[in-house]
């Protein structure tokens, strides 16, 4: 990330002794108009101040290359194709993910004004609803998310590479058969040099991260096009629109609004932090039409992908597949078998970038303003994403159910409270400087740093949540968990929120820098 040569307007401060420390320099005081407190040092850097509204570089293109490269995900390729393998037939699976994109578009469209408005990062924008201290709270949820996944992305994509480098080079294989705290030596370095990959692309920042989804995005759409066409034409030119034992009636439609509500649940993440691209972003229309190309159509382009891989190959020899790697693996040229793979290498790493990379690099800068910044974060993320020996967690069920399952499940939530807050209750109206201080009277301080009304929502949400996911006997509605836990706790938190505060609409841009985001 370009560190920028200046301070925050109308601050005092004294020069920094060299260039990176200007990513740590505080203000010690902004006197920008009445409304203006004093900026608290453990609450402000330059990388959680507000970006500017000029410069700034996030366009409607940009927004939809997030989401070309996230929808065609590994990861999501195998949740749809697992609702053919349930039973599904074409059409269904194909009304299943466009009623879950059909609520993505507006949470993610309402999320996404949140951050062109304000300009901040999640951590700063969860200080509106939870304090200016209890925001550590949604942050290292959040976070805590993402650095696990980050670390099991990057190991599952070793996977995709240690296979084409045996194909290229079969020797390899005398390298892969042994075993180091869990992984063979070739695991060790193909997982090392996919590390290294993303954590040189984060050292140069959120512009670098935007130029890499917007070079792999098209890249990832025409390779997956690619793939669909391949295996039909290799199935005769049809495909089997369904398996042979295809859900019926009432457990057809059940697994139809099933298969929506999980849809939107596999981006419970993105809704609370899509503000940390969005703050960025040029206009509210460049989000609209970017969330547009890039949810609703991309969604229904991802199913029809889908629907052409999983009927084509059921076609071909009765088989599901669970994912695009399975096509690569047969495709019987070995020139177009490598270009594949690095398609899905390109693929994976970039929804790893914005999806895992980002989140904890602005938790651990909101936690330590004063140590980190965005490069420092970030390097520590992926520290400790290579630390917990990933691959171990990710074979180990109970990390998966437990661990994330139960941080997944606090996450719809932490958003039911932040968007009736900032929607119904303040009508957005946001001082974006009382974000940054520590003064008590601040209109965010609350009590000590911490707002219990927001706690108090969160708890009961929270606990439903997770009882939904861990109690078989409620195994039946776990797939609209998120739905459950955002819907009590916005109930709440608009029933019990303070209506009682005159709200003020206050413009960060007197302590705004330059957008580098």
């Amino acid at each position: 990330m370009q560190l920028s040569d200046q301070a925050a307007p109308g601050v005092e401060s004294s020069p920094p002794p060299d260039h990176q420390s200007i990513r740590h320099q505080v203000p010690a005081n902004v006197e920008a108009g009445a409304s203006m407190l004093s900026v608290s040092e453990r609450l402000y850097n330059l990388d959680l101040a507000p970006a500017k509204i000029e410069g700034r570089r996030w366009t409607a293109y940009s927004i939809f290359t997030l989401w070309a490269n996230d929808v065609h995900s590994l990861g999501n390729y195998g949740f749809a194709l697992g609702l053919f393998a349930l039973g599904l037939g074409g059409w269904q699976i194909l009304l299943a993910l466009g009623i879950g994109a059909a609520f993505l578009f507006v949470l993610l469209t309402f999320s996404g004004f949140m951050g062109h408005k304000t300009g901040v990062p999640f951590p700063v924008m969860s200080r509106i609803s939870f304090g200016v201290r209890g925001a550590q709270i949604p942050a290292l949820i959040r976070g805590g998310v993402a650095v696990v996944w980050f670390g099991i992305q990057t190991y599952l994509a070793s996977l995709v590479l240690r296979v084409l480098l045996i194909a290229l080079f079969p020797g390899l294989q005398n390298i892969d058969n042994n075993s180091i705290l869990g992984l063979s030596t070739l695991g060790w370095l193909t997982f090392a040099a996919l590390w290294v990959v993303q954590t040189y692309i984060v050292q140069h920042g959120m512009d670098m991260i935007r130029k890499y989804e917007a070079f792999a995005g098209p890249v990832i759409l025409i390779t997956m096009l690619s793939l669909a066409i391949w295996t039909v034409t290799k199935a005769g030119g049809s495909i089997a629109w369904s398996t042979d034992h295809q859900l019926q009636g009432g457990a057809m439609w059940r697994e139809i609004f099933a298969g929506g509500a999980l849809w939107v649940s596999v981006y419970a993440t993105f809704v609370l932090n899509f503000c940390d691209f969005t703050r960025g972003s040029k206009s509210r229309k460049s989000i609209i039409k970017g969330n547009f190309w890039g949810i609703p159509i991309n969604t229904l382009f991802f199913g029809v992908i889908v629907v052409a891989m999983a009927g084509g190959q059921f076609k071909i020899d009765g088989t599901v597949i669970g994912s695009p790697a399975d096509i690569v693996k047969a495709v019987p040229n070995t020139f177009l078998l490598v270009i594949a793979s690095l398609a899905l290498l390109l693929l994976t790493v970039a929804v790893n970038l914005m999806a895992n990379f980002v989140a904890p690099i602005y938790a651990l800068t909101n936690l330590f303003p004063k140590k980190l910044n965005f490069a420092r974060a970030g390097l520590i993320s992926a520290v400790i994403g290579f630390v917990i020996l990933p691959w171990n967690l990710y074979n180990n069920p109970n990390v998966i159910v437990y661990f994330l399952g139960g941080l997944g499940a606090l996450l719809g939530p932490l958003f039911g409270v932040i968007i009736i807050d900032y929607w119904l209750l303040r009508h957005s109206k946001i001082d974006v400087p009382a974000l940054y201080t520590e003064d008590p009277t601040g209109c965010y301080y609350y009590k000590n740093g911490i707002n219990p009304r927001a706690i108090a929502a969160f708890i009961p949400a929270a606990a439903l949540s997770l009882l939904i996911a861990f109690l078989p006997a409620l195994n039946s509605v776990s797939s609209f968990s998120w739905f459950f836990g955002a819907g009590i706790a916005a109930l709440v938190y608009y029933v019990i929120g303070d209506r009682s505060a005159a709200f003020e609409d206050v413009s960060g841009e007197p302590i705004a820098v330059e957008s580098v985001h």
